[in-house]
C-alpha cells in the first residue's frame, strides 16, 4: 500500500481508506516491578553468632514459627544462675513462713524474703526473655522472600535475617511520567503483562500513587494491587497500562496517517489538511474523537509528499483496524 507518483504536474495516485468504527481503550503505559504489599524484617536484638537456620526464601511458615538459632550459651548460663538464685530465695521465704508461724522471726523478715524472692523470679523472666530472643521467629504467616546471613556468621543487633511477605498479597510498584501522572487515580483498571507469562494479560487496579515525585526521573510512583490468583512473583518486571477511557465504538484511522494533529484528506480529487482531536493511541491506530467523518478518504501515510490543493487521484484500500 501506499505507493505514490505525485510529480510536478498532474494528479499523483495516493493510498486512502475510509475511517474504521471499533473498540478504543485510552492508557498510560508505564513499566514497574512486583513487590510484596507488606514486607516485614526479622531481626536479632543483639549481636551474635548465627547457629543454623529452619526456614528458607521461598517457604511458608506460620505464626511463632523459629526461622534461625542465635548462639546463646552465654544466656542459658545466666539463666541457670538466676534460676538457682531463686531455688534459694524460696527456701528461704518458706524457712521463714515456717518461723513466723512460731513466732521465731518477724514480719516484717518474712516481707523481706518474700521482696528477695519476686525480684528472684523477676530476673529469670528476664533471663529467659533474653534467651528466647535468640530465636529468630515468624511474627504472622506469610512467605520468606529473602535470607541473609550464614551459618557462623556474626549477626549485628537489628540486622534482619529474614525478610517475609505476609498479611496481605502482591502488588506492582510502576514509575508514571510526571505528563501523565495527573490523569491516573485510584480505582482505575489496569492491564498487565510481563515477559515471564508471555501472551498472558493480567488484571489490576491501582491502589495509591505517592504524593511526592522524583525529581530527577520526573516520575511518581502508582502502585496497583494484584487479583490474588496472579502468578507473578516478587521482583519480576511488569508491563502496565493503566485505563484512563474505552470506547467500545470509536472512529480510528491509521496511526501512519496522522502528523501534527492533522491527516491529510482527499476533496474534489484535491488534497487538503484537516485538524482533528484524537483520543486513544495504539501503536497501530488512533482515535478521532471530531474533525472527520467515516466518509472522509483519508490519505495512509502523512509523510507522502503533498501539499494542499495538490491534485490527487485516490486509490482507495481496505483497512481494519489492528
Amino acid at each position: 500500500l501506499g505507493l505514490y507518483a505525485l510529480g510536478a504536474g498532474g494528479a499523483g495516485s495516493v493510498a486512502v481508506i475510509h475511517p474504521v468504527y471499533g473498540p478504543a481503550v485510552q492508557a498510560v503505559y508505564a513499566t514497574g516491578t512486583v513487590e510484596p504489599s507488606v514486607m516485614v524484617p526479622i531481626a536479632g536484638k543483639r549481636a551474635a553468632v548465627l547457629l543454623s537456620f529452619s526456614a528458607d526464601e521461598g517457604q511458608s511458615v506460620t505464626k511463632g514459627q523459629v526461622l534461625a538459632q542465635l548462639e546463646d550459651d552465654e544466656l542459658q548460663k545466666a539463666l541457670a544462675e538466676m534460676e538457682a538464685v531463686a531455688a534459694l530465695a524460696e527456701k528461704e521465704f518458706a524457712r521463714r513462713s515456717a518461723l513466723v508461724q512460731k513466732n521465731a522471726v518477724s514480719e516484717q523478715s518474712l516481707d523481706q524474703a518474700r521482696s528477695n524472692l519476686d525480684a528472684a523470679k523477676a530476673r529469670v523472666a528476664q533471663a529467659q526473655a533474653n534467651l528466647d530472643e535468640m530465636k529468630l521467629v515468624a511474627p504472622e504467616d506469610g512467605v520468606i522472600i529473602r535470607r541473609d546471613g550464614e551459618i557462623g556468621e556474626l549477626i549485628a543487633a537489628n540486622q534482619p535475617v529474614f525478610w517475609m511477605s505476609c498479611c496481605s498479597g502482591l502488588r506492582i510498584a510502576a514509575e508514571v511520567d510526571e505528563e501523565d501522572i495527573a490523569m491516573v487515580k485510584p480505582g482505575q483498571k489496569v492491564l498487565i503483562r510481563a515477559d515471564a507469562f508471555p501472551g498472558r494479560i493480567f488484571n489490576g487496579t491501582v491502589q495509591s500513587i505517592t504524593p511526592k515525585g522524583d525529581p530527577v526521573s520526573r516520575n511518581y510512583r502508582v502502585r496497583i494491587g494484584l487479583e490474588a490468583d496472579t502468578p507473578l512473583m516478587i521482583g519480576m518486571t511488569a508491563e502496565t497500562n493503566i485505563i484512563l477511557r474505552e470506547e467500545k465504538n470509536a472512529l480510528l484511522v491509521p496511526a501512519t496517517a496522522l502528523h501534527d494533529g492533522a491527516v491529510w484528506m482527499v476533496k474534489g480529487g484535491k488534497a487538503a489538511l484537516q485538524t482533528v482531536e484524537t483520543g486513544a493511541k495504539s501503536p497501530g491506530s488512533v482515535e478521532i474523537r471530531s474533525g472527520i467523518g467515516a466518509d472522509a478518504l483519508i490519505v495512509m501515510d502523512a509523510s507522502a509528499n503533498i501539499t494542499p490543493g495538490k491534485p490527487l487521484r485516490a486509490q482507495i484500500e481496505t483497512w481494519k483496524a489492528p
